[in-house]
């Protein structure tokens, strides 16, 4: 029997709602002017979850029913304002697939969604398929709700005594997902960048001093002068972009993104929890893993988000993680394993392509097939690429994919940009391309920055303003667009998944192509790293 009492779904709502609300008939026969207004949002869904939490974890039509025929309900009895609880209803509707709901800021309270997100809970566990249902589930569902009912003083009636029986069962404590201990930490690393006005000269010179990222004569002196006496102008560009740098925003998302997904992907590791380790400014790759160490991190994930490996990027990452161990003369708490890089995984892919041709189609049609597509990446200086850095052949690894799946639709080049200082850099440089091609007759472009999967300077400023904005105008473009970056694409996130779940159960500390030192290496610290990550065990 689907509804207790053999009651129709509008009588059995009809009832429970008229027993603790008197004065509303049928939730499905008025409107938000009438008896809703008459009712408080969150008594009403605290009533209606409250009943049907207990149904919907032993009948999976009531699953259904629930979720398509009452929630939109509740989300239209109500107005839905906040933020906060608008990610929680939006990653229940990315776990159901629900995607007809269309759900918008305004369909989530700030007074309803918490007692809505009660029901999700609870739904979505059953629904996981995480221990069957019955009377000891439903005493750990109904103890969430008896929570979330005595903040609001609403007196709940259940159906029958055994409910009654179990409702009191569950008045013990439980713990919820967030807080349990994290088991398993992915450290994102990346460069990172300044948020505010102020944290520049910090940044720039932090970044001055890396060795593994260049070295200059008398470094420890000179930097700090190059950092002070560049800092006014990097100032003014992040001023431009809003004042700072979104990367941490946008890492947060994607972190975010990447553990809810692994938590149901790879429940041996879980739970997992995400650290920001940025190389130049907070939270800095030391404060991180001292973060992890205080959570009681058992396996470590050393995951760079750059996808193309460079010695001077993802390799001095790895550097600072050995170096804050070496310094210390401490063996790791964590087990470290490392996602050393990505280049051509397919859903990373399917990403870039996916961005590429929604930036494609809104070219005239008649210039679309005349495009140029220029993929452009952070440049490095040839004394780098000549040791036998692999960054370059990655890069065009990416490109190369990211065309097949394009079905090689437009030309195309691979461009580098951000040279810097008057040594040979690999090009051809980013801006000088875009002359030259305009000088050709060549005059639609679309940039792709396929090194970089947040937005920060290097598109928001370079690309976007000193490229889109100030050379084509002096060029004489015709029509130039950049591809979005993957910033917060949920699909970008199950990359990020994939990659962590594929890696925890390959049991491999690194990928091969790690183990090797570029044929021409000067940094005897990178071959330190290495031996360190090699010889963790699992």
């Amino acid at each position: 029997m689907l509804f207790p009492e053999g009651g129709s779904a509008a009588e059995e709502l009809c009832a429970i709602v008229s027993g603790v609300c008197p004065g509303v008939s049928d939730p499905r026969g008025v409107t938000q002017s009438d008896a809703y207004s008459s009712v408080s949002a969150p008594c009403f869904c605290s009533v209606v979850t409250s009943y049907f939490g207990v149904m919907i974890g032993t009948h999976r039509l009531a699953r259904l029913w629930f979720a398509f025929w009452l929630l939109p309900d509740i989300c239209r009895a109500v107005s839905i304002t906040s933020a906060q609880r608008k990610a929680e209803a939006c990653d229940f509707l990315t776990f159901f697939d629900l995607r007809t709901w269309r759900l918008s800021e305004k369909m989530l309270s700030s007074r309803c969604c918490e007692w809505v997100c009660v029901a999700v809970e609870g739904l979505a566990l059953c629904w996981r398929g995480a221990p069957r249902p019955g009377a000891g589930y439903q005493s750990c569902y109904l103890s969430a709700v008896l929570r979330s009912c005595s903040q609001l003083q609403v007196p709940v009636r259940w159906r029958g005594q055994a409910t009654a029986a179990a409702v009191t069962e569950s008045t013990k404590p439980q713990i919820q997902p967030q807080e349990r201990k994290p088991k398993t930490g992915i450290l994102m690393l990346n460069m990172g960048g300044p948020e505010r006005l102020d944290d520049v000269h910090d940044f720039l010179l932090r970044l001055f001093l890396d060795r593994d990222l260049m070295t200059l004569p008398a470094q420890n002196q000179l930097a700090p002068l190059i950092a002070k006496r560049r800092t006014p102008k990097i100032q003014e560009q992040y001023s431009r972009i809003g004042g700072g740098s979104p990367i941490k925003k946008w890492t947060a998302v994607q972190g975010e993104g990447m553990v809810k997904l692994l938590d149901s992907m790879s429940p041996r590791t879980a739970p997992h929890k995400y650290y920001i380790g940025f190389r130049y400014v907070h939270p800095l790759t030391e404060e991180a893993i001292e973060q992890m160490e205080k959570d009681g991190i058992e396996r470590a994930v050393a995951f760079t988000q750059y996808p193309q490996y460079s010695c001077s990027t993802t390799g001095s990452s790895l550097n600072a993680i050995y170096r804050y161990y070496n310094e210390k003369g401490e063996k790791p708490k964590m087990k470290w394993s490392i996602i050393d890089r990505w280049p051509t995984h397919p859903l990373l892919i399917q990403c870039f392509a996916d961005h590429i041709q929604k930036e494609l189609n809104l070219f005239p049609p008649d210039k679309r097939k005349d495009v140029v597509i220029l993929f452009s990446a952070h440049s490095l200086p040839m004394s780098v690429v000549n040791r036998g850095d692999p960054y370059p052949q990655e890069v065009g690894a990416t490109v190369q994919r990211v065309m097949e799946k394009l079905n090689y639709s437009n030309p195309y080049r691979l461009v580098w940009q951000s040279k810097v200082g008057p040594m040979p850099w690999l090009g051809p440089q980013t801006d000088e391309t875009i002359k030259g091609l305009c000088q050709r007759g060549k005059k639609n472009m679309l940039l792709v920055p396929i090194a970089f999967t947040s937005d920060h300077i290097e598109t928001l400023y370079e690309l976007d303003i000193e490229y889109a904005q100030v050379l084509a105008n002096e060029c004489g473009v015709e029509n130039i667009r950049r591809a979005e970056s993957l910033n917060g694409n949920p699909l970008f996130s199950k990359a990020l998944a994939d990659l962590v779940c594929s890696h925890l159960q390959s049991n491999e500390v690194c990928s091969r192509q790690l183990t090797l030192c570029c044929p021409l290496c000067v940094n005897p610290v990178c071959r330190e790293t290495k031996a360190f990550f090699t010889s963790q065990p699992l």
